[in-house]
């Protein structure tokens, strides 16, 4: 049994130290056939794109010719090589970790990272030049290119920059006004990327680029507009990530039997899969890092991890508000509103942003579906039609979505009051602190809040407040023999004897509060309809419960 490779992201270390490698070099074979040679291929963050980088370097580096059977023997490529492979000197880029404190500090820390890369280039390739710290960033790359045609004027470069984008997020996201003196027109960055391009009329043949999202790319147009866009090609929707069957197979190699991947499946797909890149794409995709995580862990103590995801993968999609405020907008709650709420949202999906411009909707839904919090759910009319694709994602959003309110309402929440509910909702299946927080919510929004309110704000709020309840699954609009109950929560541990909840929601406004008595039956008839389910009676402990809401009051019924 060969070891999960969660966290690994070299190829040799992978193979020399026997980890698993799920095969995705038949891609290699697809970038090659393109006609282009410059290829970019965008994914979220922890899609795998730093392994794939690291299992081009390996192929087409000359240096490896001697290692080619032992790295790529057992996979797809080795069996299928192309007439390029161990064809090329690699010189590599990745500018993840860079400190973006500053405008200052950030082109300090490129400037470092690009030495470091072409220093490492000259001594493995034994290229004779100085690598001059006196030179700006775009003058070193210029002197290594003009030295390489001289040097060696028979032999080619194959470029590739992992992350290429991921300094510039974080500075547009924190310091827009920074980001935009960097890839403007006098920017350093811009000019590096310019010489970039100089060196495809000479050395430079091939070019791979990999990050998150087109942030950059707008503003360097005219200096570096030669990359080819692959990230919505349905060629390469399964590129990075897994597929159900590459996860079955995975599985397998584990020694984890078909009949506990029957029970571990469901869940790795309802928290990890759902996404899909390309509107013709044939297959949805998991987050290949988040089902490594929970695969190390069950492999390690045979039981189902207590945290589904890795404290390092939260931390990095929790940035997702500082996008977020780049969109001026004001519809930009009502989009968070809608995703949580399981609507699907149509657009055009963005292709190059140009930081100039402020957002509107359709940059902002674009910038979410390439960090990975939207995802293509169909085609509709030409376009996408973009919905939240996991569990986790909800449950980030979720969160996001009550932080929003905390700003709007001046609230402050403690912790102690969620573990408060907790206890009563799972002791004593009661959720009147629960209500008492909705509420709060509701009391402390604004007349020009309520405008627009609805039954499915309220239910949301509730919603989001549930998710904070860690040992619960809760479900919105659940699927029960074709009817949908509005919040189901169900424990995860079925042994733990804790209870359950079923509620059904409704919305009056002030002038209808006469209807109070009308909502209430109806809520009652529903609700005992659910109930009365094969799926509803298997469910132990389950607490029924009508809550209404009459503006900013709240009326519970316990059925």
């Amino acid at each position: 049994m060969k070891k999960l490779p969660y966290g690994i992201s070299n190829f040799e270390e992978l193979v020399k130290d026997g980890y698993y490698y799920v095969d995705k070099t038949k891609y290699i074979e697809k970038l090659e056939n393109l006609p282009e040679k410059r290829i970019m291929v965008l994914r979220p963050r922890k899609f795998g794109k730093t392994l794939f980088t690291s299992v081009l370097e390996n192929y087409y580096d000359l240096k490896k010719k001697d290692k080619f059977n032992k790295l790529f023997g057992e996979t797809y490529i080795g069996k299928n090589p192309t007439k390029l492979k161990n064809g090329y000197h690699i010189l590599k880029f990745n500018f993840s970790g860079i400190n973006t404190q500053d405008e200052e500090t950030t082109m300090k820390g490129f400037k470092e990272n690009v030495t470091i890369s072409i220093d490492t280039f000259v001594k493995n390739y034994e290229i004779d030049f100085y690598v001059n710290p006196e030179l700006t960033i775009e003058g070193l790359l210029n002197s290594l290119i003009e030295a390489f045609r001289i040097q060696k004027p028979e032999e080619k470069i194959y470029v590739i920059v992992d992350e290429y984008d991921h300094f510039a997020n974080e500075l547009l996201g924190f310091k827009p006004e920074q980001f935009k003196n960097l890839v403007s027109k006098n920017g350093q960055v811009r000019k590096w990327y310019e010489i970039l391009k100089k060196g495809t009329e000479t050395v430079v043949d091939r070019i791979f680029i990999t990050g998150v999202a087109p942030i950059t790319l707008d503003s360097m147009t005219s200096g570096f507009n030669i990359i080819k866009d692959e990230t919505q090609d349905r060629t390469f929707n399964e590129m990075m990530g897994f597929t159900n069957n590459e996860l079955k197979i995975l599985m397998k190699e584990q020694e984890i039997s078909e009949e506990k991947q029957k029970e571990l499946l469901p869940i790795m797909k309802e928290n990890y899969d759902g996404y899909k890149f390309s509107l013709k794409g044939k297959e949805r995709i998991y987050n290949s890092n988040m089902c490594l995580y929970f695969l190390n862990e069950y492999v390690k103590y045979k039981e189902i991890p207590e945290k589904l995801v890795d404290v390092n993968i939260v931390s990095d999609y929790n940035k997702i508000g500082s996008m977020l405020r780049l969109c001026k907008n004001e519809n930009r709650l009502d989009i968070i509103e809608e995703t949580v709420s399981g609507e699907g949202i149509l657009t055009e999906i963005t292709q190059k942003f140009n930081p100039e411009i402020a957002f509107g909707e359709t940059e902002m839904v674009s910038m979410l579906y390439y960090l990975g919090y939207l995802t293509i759910d169909k085609e509709l009319l030409g376009k996408a039609e973009l919905k939240i694709p996991n569990k986790v994602m909800k449950e980030i959003y979720g969160d996001y979505f009550l932080k929003i309110l905390d700003e709007e309402t001046n609230l402050i929440i403690e912790e102690r009051e969620y573990n408060e509910i907790l206890q009563e909702v799972a002791l004593e299946g009661k959720i009147d602190k629960a209500v008492g927080l909705l509420q709060k919510y509701l009391n402390n929004l604004s007349n020009r809040d309520y405008q627009n309110f609805t039954e499915k704000y309220v239910k949301l709020i509730f919603y989001c407040i549930m998710m904070n309840l860690k040992i619960y699954n809760v479900k919105s609009e659940m699927e029960v023999q074709r009817e949908y109950p509005d919040i189901v929560l169900i424990p995860k541990e079925k042994d733990k004897g804790y209870n359950a909840i079923m509620i059904e929601f409704k919305y009056l406004k002030k002038t209808e509060e006469n209807k109070l008595e009308e909502k209430q039956k109806e809520a009652r008839k529903q609700i005992e309809k659910y109930a009365n389910t094969e799926e509803m009676k298997e469910i132990k402990n389950l607490n029924k419960y009508t809550v209404v809401a009459v503006n900013d009051k709240i009326y519970v019924e316990k059925i």
